[in-house]
């Protein structure tokens, strides 16, 4: 099929096609009803659409996250993003009737399930009644016919409980909020439920722990549509870390204070670390950085951040070769040595374990000037 004039796209545009159309066709009309990104001269991207579920009694943090990844404009983005950015829906079971929000206030949500259930990522807050079975029949149904069109299904805390009472979560592994993690089991024990991570991304399905969780998987949602530099771009105005791996733990005894009021210089080793990540790097080397045994150190830091030193600097080297491999300079093998990888091979298997891909395949997907 010939790509179509810049003149035809315009006319598009304009709602007056350069030839007429074949035939006004239910398909036609669909297609012609979705939102397009049009670039002259190549042919219109459509929108990955996102719809966010609303419902009676909602706490708004979870919605606002949201809102506020996928659906602000984003005019900072520039000539980073390589695709259109996100359309965004909310929807409920009665479109057009108030919702009585946590916190006194109501909100209107303009879309229904059918948005829900045509949307290429759906995404799930903290559901009220899931903790009593209570889950919207109609959303349980919207969820599953997502699903099998082969969207994308996303929980936030509590809402891992629409996502298993509609069959989504058995036989996975699957994470929410600590507090509720063993009574999710109890309800549903087909799914593998793992406290002790703020995300897990099964591909077509992703839950998160805690409402603040929900932040670190919709920028991982970002990462993985869009590359490293949009992701950190959005963090950078959420004012976040631009990047938590899905692995750490949700529940931190203390949290690592400043260098300054550091007596065992836990967070002092560890931006010494990240200044010197093409070096071997070993829990003996970050201890003696820190002035401590290896054995204390080791146990320090992983009461205080969640996770080992080790996997910590794996995870920091990884997000440090994202930046390097959407440049066009430097090889696979290269970029391995320079963030402190032993052996290409070695980089490979850890950036496979945390970006689900591998480093040639994100280079394709967000490399600037890479072919």
């Amino acid at each position: 099929m010939a790509e179509p004039t810049a003149e035809q796209i315009a006319g598009q545009i304009a709602g007056q096609s350069a030839e007429p159309p074949a035939g006004p066709s239910a398909e036609g009309r669909a297609a012609r009803s979705r939102p397009v990104a049009v670039t002259i001269g190549r042919r219109p991207e459509p929108v990955h659409d996102v719809a966010v579920y609303a419902f009676e009694g909602m706490a708004p943090f979870e919605l606002g996250v949201v809102v506020e990844v996928f659906g602000l404009a984003r005019p900072e983005l520039g000539g980073l993003l390589a695709a259109p950015w996100y359309g965004l829906k909310v929807c409920a079971d009665r479109p057009g009737a108030a919702l009585d929000a946590v916190g006194g206030f109501a909100l209107t949500a303009r879309h229904g399930l059918d948005d829900l259930a045509a949307a290429d990522t759906v995404v799930i807050p903290g559901v009220r009644n899931a903790f009593s079975g209570e889950v919207s029949p109609g959303l349980v149904e919207a969820l599953r016919t997502a699903h099998e069109r082969g969207a994308r299904i996303v929980s936030i805390c509590s809402g891992a409980f629409a996502l298993a009472a509609a069959g989504l979560l058995d036989d996975k592994e699957a994470t929410t909020h600590w507090r509720y993690a063993e009574l999710l089991q109890q309800r549903h024990p087909r799914v593998r439920v793992n406290p002790d991570v703020l995300y897990v991304d099964n591909g077509d399905v992703l839950t998160s722990a805690g409402s603040a969780a929900g932040i670190d998987l919709c920028l991982h949602l970002v990462r993985r549509d869009h590359g490293a530099k949009v992701a950190n771009s959005v963090a950078r105005r959420f004012v976040v870390a631009p990047h938590r791996d899905g692995g750490q733990a949700q529940f931190i005894e203390a949290a690592v204070r400043p260098v300054e009021e550091d007596e065992d210089g836990i967070a002092r080793s560890m931006q010494w670390a990240l200044d010197h990540l093409s070096d071997p790097l070993t829990v003996s080397v970050l201890a003696r950085a820190a002035r401590m045994s290896d054995r204390s150190y080791l146990r320090h830091f992983t009461a205080r951040n969640g996770t080992s030193p080790m996997r910590w600097v794996v995870t920091q080297r990884i997000a440090a070769s994202l930046a390097l491999l959407e440049a066009p300079e430097g090889s696979v093998e290269e970029i391995a040595a320079a963030v402190g990888f032993e052996s290409a091979a070695t980089f490979r298997h850890h950036f496979g374990r945390v970006m689900r891909t591998s480093p040639t395949a994100y280079r394709r997907s967000f490399g600037r000037g890479v072919a």
